[in-house]
């Protein structure tokens, strides 16, 4: 026998060896793959939003059919989503509550004081690294859009006064908006809340009249006469309760910032 055809047939042995070797590796460690994780990632609108409390559509997949969370965690999908996954893993959807996003800023253009203009990137992330864009108050929405390109579903809008505007029916509850607001005047919020204190200033009073006429000013008005529904965090009134504001704590407001929707 040749030296070529020997080595030929060492090599094939070796090989041989390599690959049995490999798939009794593979047959021991590897990891089975739940089915349903499939069935259920296919059913997922596939934003990758993060609304659920999972990085991906992927990853809540695999904890629904591990059991590590709940079929109607998809605030996306809604119901619908929720009655479909719950029926593959075979229990009760549960009440999905649809949450949006609720902007609390009315300080636009002519409300708020601007000292300078502004002459670089149209972001408010970029605004708000170079102090702000020129708009006086530290805490409002400075305008430039950026939550409006985040949103996938055409859901928020700048109106003509630069100040976004929320559409609740399109709205999924994602929160990538708030996530790309720099300066977190958007939280995600059940619907059915409609009473807020749009404002997010923590100005000293005078600064805050200075500043915006529709600021909150620390006066604590309303939270006198609603004290279940509102509370003072710092030199911002907030909303605790929103079935318990009274309308004299609304109608009492001196800057109009506490209202319902």
């Amino acid at each position: 026998m040749s030296a070529a055809v020997t080595s030929l047939l060492v090599m094939g042995a070796v090989a041989l060896v390599f690959g049995i070797i490999i798939s009794l590796a593979y047959s021991k460690f590897r990891v089975e793959v739940d089915p349903r994780v499939e069935e259920i990632f296919d059913i997922l609108p596939g934003v990758n939003c993060g609304a659920c409390g999972y990085p991906g559509c992927q990853n809540y997949a695999e904890a629904v059919a591990s059991g590590a969370a709940p079929p109607n965690k998809c605030t996306v999908g809604g119901a619908e989503v929720a009655e479909k996954v719950a029926a593959i893993m075979g229990l009760e959807a549960g009440e999905v509550e649809k949450v949006v996003a609720r902007v609390l800023c009315i300080g636009d253009r002519e409300k708020s004081v601007w000292t300078a203009d502004y002459d670089g990137p149209q972001s408010c992330a970029a605004a708000h690294v170079a102090g702000g864009a020129g708009k006086a108050c530290s805490y409002g929405c400075l305008g430039f859009g950026d939550c409006v390109e985040a949103c996938p579903f055409d859901a928020i809008h700048m109106n003509d006064k630069g100040i976004p505007v929320v559409d609740e029916e399109k709205c999924t509850g994602c929160g990538l908006c708030a996530e790309a607001c720099p300066r977190d005047i958007i939280i995600m919020e059940p619907v059915k809340n409609r009473t807020y204190v749009f404002c997010r200033s923590q100005d000293t009073p005078k600064r805050s009249r200075e500043v915006c006429s529709v600021s909150c000013i620390a006066c604590g008005i309303c939270v006198r006469l609603a004290p279940e529904g509102l509370k003072m965090e710092g030199n911002l009134a907030v909303v605790i309760d929103p079935e318990k504001v009274t309308d004299q704590a609304i109608e009492k407001c001196p800057t109009k910032v506490l209202f319902r929707i």
